[in-house]
């Protein structure tokens, strides 16, 4: 894949491994990678570097110190989505185009309300029962990711 396709962003992800695993899918599939502190966790972690492999020199990642900051600063890309649970789009009716931003929240408590604001909610399909509340961050980047290139592949 040339160029970039999507911007991912990782909203103070808190868990070493999600975010090596996301940073790996971003080198895989040429995603830029925006991390929003403060971090869950000190960005040389072992778990982190391990879950990314020796995937780290072929990722473009970029880091905030806060939400206005990523905002101020971000190229003018294409539509932002936020996923969260709170979501009133479901993912399968979202059209997605290069350059769209998705928006992901810390694991322990999503997107705060603060981010959402102004950004299209979107939610990925699942059981609706109170016995599952969400999917890991890591797998829910994954299929977002996947759906969008999918599509901007199709179009």
């Amino acid at each position: 894949m040339d160029g970039v396709v999507l911007h991912i962003v990782l909203y103070q992800p808190e868990i070493p491994p999600n975010t090596g695993n996301i940073a790996r899918l971003c080198a895989c599939t040429g995603c830029v990678l925006h991390m929003v502190h403060p971090l869950g966790f000190d960005i040389s972690d072992r778990q982190l570097k391990r879950a990314g492999l020796d995937y780290w020199q072929h990722l473009d990642i970029r880091h905030y110190p806060d939400w206005h900051a990523l905002v101020a600063t971000m190229p003018n890309t294409g539509h932002w989505y936020a996923f969260s649970t709170k979501g009133s789009k479901n993912l399968w009716d979202v059209t997605f185009t290069a350059g769209d931003v998705l928006v992901f929240g810390p694991e322990s408590r999503g997107l705060p309300d603060t981010v959402l604001t102004g950004l299209q909610a979107v939610r990925i399909p699942m059981r609706t029962d109170a016995q599952v509340r969400s999917l890991n961050l890591s797998s829910a980047c994954a299929v977002a990711v996947y759906e969008a290139m999918r599509q901007i592949k199709a179009s």
